[in-house]
């Protein structure tokens, strides 16, 4: 603004002072040159001094470098921040690399130790079932062996020992006897007593199954008293014992 009304003051006395010598226009040129003097004299009063302007711009140029120092800190404290931040998330990154790759390690080993124990526990399975069926083939083996030995031992049978053995055996199918009772039986059907008593020792009887057998068979048709049931089981040639039995198994 100061600058301005010099200006315009400067030019208002130029101008009067070519009027000034211009006799019809003198005094014009004494009227600007008032207002261009009264101009400076403003100018004066208002304008700051040189000094102060001095002063203003270099706190202008003190300000514009603090201000871009401070930018220029703000820029170097933003950029260590980020450095800072982007070696804090390297850091993070790389610790999580290195438990997820801990925990891929660890959890192969348990699935190796996992794998190799059951590894362990098939093949001692498996060489526990191979001894196993080793063992009963020996068994079964030394049974044949021992099967055939024994049959190789025992006697050869006339046709008509044999013939006796498959009559007991008839007979006991259809119904119960005493040992006594089934030698007498094939005695009575022709069979020499040796010839009888071999086959009944050489057949597979229960004889006090045979008591029960038949006391039950007398309670069937017919009634008995506990003591007459034994009597007649001892009758029939069974023991008194085998008969208690299978009166006691009857239910008297």
């Amino acid at each position: 603004m100061a600058g301005f009304l010099g200006f315009i003051g400067l030019v208002l006395l130029v101008w009067g002072l070519v009027q000034v010598f211009q006799k019809a226009k003198r005094k014009k040129g004494l009227i600007k040159l008032g207002i261009g003097f009264v101009l400076f004299i403003i100018v004066g009063i208002v304008a700051p001094p040189a000094e102060d302007n001095q002063a203003e711009a270099d706190k202008a140029d003190t300000e514009v470098k603090a201000e871009s120092e401070q930018e220029d800190e703000d820029t170097k404290a933003k950029e260590k921040a980020e450095e800072q931040a982007k070696i804090e998330d390297e850091e993070k990154a790389e610790a999580e690399a290195k438990a997820q790759e801990e925990a891929e390690a660890k959890e192969a080993e348990e699935k190796a130790e996992a794998e190799a124990k059951a590894q362990e526990e098939a093949e001692a399975k498996e060489a526990e079932e191979k001894a196993k069926a080793e063992e009963e083939a020996k068994a079964e083996a030394e049974a044949k062996a021992k099967a055939e030995e024994e049959a190789k031992k025992e006697p050869e049978m006339s046709l008509s020992q044999q013939n006796a053995i498959r009559q007991a055996e008839s007979y006991l199918d259809y119904t119960a006897f005493s040992k006594s009772g089934l030698i007498e039986q094939l005695e009575f059907e022709g069979y020499p007593t040796e010839e009888a008593t071999f086959a009944v020792e050489n057949i597979v009887v229960d004889w006090r199954e045979q008591a029960v057998l038949q006391a039950q068979s007398y309670l069937d048709y017919s009634a008995f008293s506990r003591s007459g049931l034994i009597e007649q089981l001892i009758f029939e040639g069974h023991s008194e014992a085998d008969a208690t039995y299978a009166v006691d198994q009857v239910g008297l």
